[in-house]
């Protein structure tokens, strides 16, 4: 039966963040999260619904990737699909062909689930591996203690100081408090919240979003920043327990991250707020 690739529109953005939720699971390989669309949708719904792409059969989505950013097409599979070798051959067709409409000419870069038939039918097309990510897991079946900073959960009226952080913590960050009500009014965020950690002296000093898919199931952080004055002090550690917590509370069943393996202070920060170190991802890339 033919594989019909898609775009969902704005009105089909609900189904796809609903199978995203159903794929995730404890074991499950770093994949595509609803909380990856959700950061996306700080761009405004139509962006986020121009970015997304759908594989079907007979009117049941098996794959969804997000164009997140030029060049990049993150991947997941449904998890009885990963190996479906007619879906791998379609889904690579669909992505090694520009006038397909998935990736443009040049350099391009696949993220997909590690084990997914696409990472070897991509190989065999020349697709090289790219640098090294280390994704991390923490249980949240256990209590998680105090950050032993002041926490808040930053709502509409804090979306400023939210931003501000959020612009202070990575080099060319652009988030704006009109990204954060964009952010917001999205579908995940119903199951998300960002957090800000404050000083002694009342000072914003970092922040995290999280993002749940539901009760169950691994939740995910993204993004995590520390303001760059006020690093070195602890703040990262507390701000990802504080995460951690949130998670819980909302129901999930582990916190998720993932970083460049090349980022050592990262990794060494979500560790020791108890996130235990998995195996490194690689993007598929072609060279321009």
């Amino acid at each position: 039966m033919a594989i019909d690739l898609g775009e969902p529109g704005a009105d089909g953005l609900n189904e796809a963040v609903g199978v995203l939720r159903e794929w995730q699971y404890e074991g499950a390989p770093m994949q595509l999260h609803p909380g990856d669309l959700g950061w996306f949708w700080r761009s405004g719904t139509e962006a986020t619904a121009a970015a997304v792409r759908t594989w079907s059969r007979n009117g049941r989505i098996l794959a969804v990737g997000l164009l997140d950013g030029p060049g990049l097409l993150r991947l997941t599979i449904a998890p009885a699909s990963q190996r479906d070798e007619e879906l791998a051959r379609q889904l690579v067709a669909d992505v090694i062909e520009p006038e397909r409409g998935v990736l443009p000419e040049g350099k391009a870069n696949v993220e997909a689930p590690m084990g997914a038939l696409v990472q070897d039918l991509l190989s065999e097309h020349g697709w090289n591996t790219d640098e090294p990510w280390t994704p991390l897991r923490r249980d949240l079946t256990e209590p998680v203690k105090d950050p032993g900073v002041r926490i808040e959960v930053a709502g509409p009226e804090q979306a400023q100081v939210r931003a501000a952080v959020g612009r202070a913590s990575f080099d060319g960050a652009t988030f704006t408090d009109e990204h954060w009500h964009a952010m917001a009014a999205g579908l995940p965020y119903a199951d998300a919240r960002c957090l800000v950690a404050y000083d002694d002296q009342g000072n914003a000093v970092a922040a995290v979003t999280v993002w749940s898919a539901g009760r169950g199931r691994p939740g995910l952080l993204e993004p995590m920043g520390v303001h760059r004055e006020h690093r070195l002090h602890g703040y990262g550690k507390a701000i990802t327990e504080a995460a951690a917590a949130a998670l819980q509370e909302l129901g999930s069943s582990s916190a998720l991250v993932c970083t460049p393996s090349s980022n050592v202070g990262a990794v060494a920060t979500y560790k020791a707020a108890g996130f235990r170190q998995l195996p490194e991802v690689r993007d598929r890339y072609r060279p321009a």
